[in-house]
């Protein structure tokens, strides 16, 4: 992922970059569960859930597949387009989540993997989580991660690119 990062053109990433229904997600903000878990209010499940944590909470809810059905298929050109894409929601919805909560404390992760189809077709996945110290990170060792690109964002991370 950092080679990924280094490679592409995030600057002004912003609200354009930002797929409709991710845009209306991130701007309707976020809420808390019963347990304490950070959700994004749109994201919450209409009825009860059981959750192992609350981190299990927090990534099941918030997390979701980027759009990708409008891209490219070649991965030379798709992947810098899913990748911003990715990045300007995540940026988006953890910019809601200091102004919701007064700290940073949610961490947005999105990662790159090829699908397991004829196509291959690089598609991506974010989510999101607040690292507790009683709970195992959501991913343990970035940089031993195989088989995807994974990246950790804070919303510190993010005015580097807007």
């Amino acid at each position: 992922m950092t080679a990924l990062l280094g490679d592409a053109d995030l600057r002004d990433l912003g609200s354009p970059d930002i797929p409709p229904l991710f845009r209306e997600v991130a701007d309707r903000g976020w809420s808390t569960t019963a347990s304490g878990a950070r959700v994004l209010t749109d994201l919450r499940p209409e009825g009860p859930a059981e959750y192992v944590d609350r981190l299990a909470e927090e990534t099941t809810v918030n997390g979701r597949g980027m759009t990708d059905y409008d891209l490219p298929a070649a991965a030379h050109e798709r992947t810098p387009l899913l990748l911003r894409r990715c990045l300007a929601y995540l940026c988006a919805a953890l910019r809601e989540a200091q102004k919701e909560f007064g700290d940073s404390g949610v961490k947005g992760y999105v990662s790159l993997s090829f699908a397991d189809t004829e196509d291959a077709l690089l598609t991506a996945h974010v989510t999101f989580c607040t690292p507790l110290p009683d709970v195992p990170p959501y991913v343990a060792d970035l940089e031993r991660v195989e088989n995807e690109a994974v990246a950790e964002i804070s919303v510190e991370d993010c005015r580097l690119w807007s």
